[in-house]
């Protein structure tokens, strides 16, 4: 039996990846210079990762893995800004959009703080929500753990979802 959708639903997400070899990261579909790459199917960004999640949690429409299979070579390497926006017309069609969106990312290094407007400007474009609906902030684990220690990162998202 179906239940009439409420006029708000709340998703959250979370994803990871080691760090590899490389220069840089993308991070909420920004390029961030670092002393490593991550290893990912796609450009392994955690944010948007987690934020699809999100998103697709708050209708129940799966999680990014069942969108965009590893296994599917047409991800190999993909800008996860075109996960963000495939998940954003699902939601679209069925009557949402993003109300507000809080990240987090969980670190030592790279800093994000000097890159967090621009991710949270990418973010609300490819969105089409305003400036002020999208936070993005960083905590460090305190070296402990696999993020304390260097070997990956990892970013929760929050969205609150409401009816067009």
């Amino acid at each position: 039996m179906n239940t009439p959708f409420p006029p708000v639903r709340i998703g959250q997400g979370y994803d990871v990846h080691a760090f590899g070899e490389g220069d840089h990261i993308m991070l909420g579909g920004i390029r961030v210079d670092h002393s490593c790459g991550v290893l990912a199917h796609s450009d392994g960004d955690v944010i948007l990762h987690a934020l699809c999640d999100a998103m697709l949690g708050a209708l129940s429409l799966g999680d990014i893995g069942q969108h965009f299979p590893p296994s599917d070579m047409r991800w190999k390497d993909a800008d996860s800004s075109r996960f963000l926006e495939h998940c954003n017309s699902l939601l679209r069609e069925r009557g949402w959009q993003v109300g507000n969106t809080d990240i987090t990312v969980i670190c030592e290094r790279p800093k994000v703080g000097p890159h967090a407007l621009a991710m949270r400007e990418r973010i609300a474009g490819v969105l089409g929500i305003a400036l002020d609906a999208v936070s993005v902030k960083a905590t460090t684990s305190e070296k402990l753990g696999f993020t304390g220690r260097g070997e990956g990162i990892a970013a929760q998202a929050v969205v609150l979802l409401v009816a067009l």
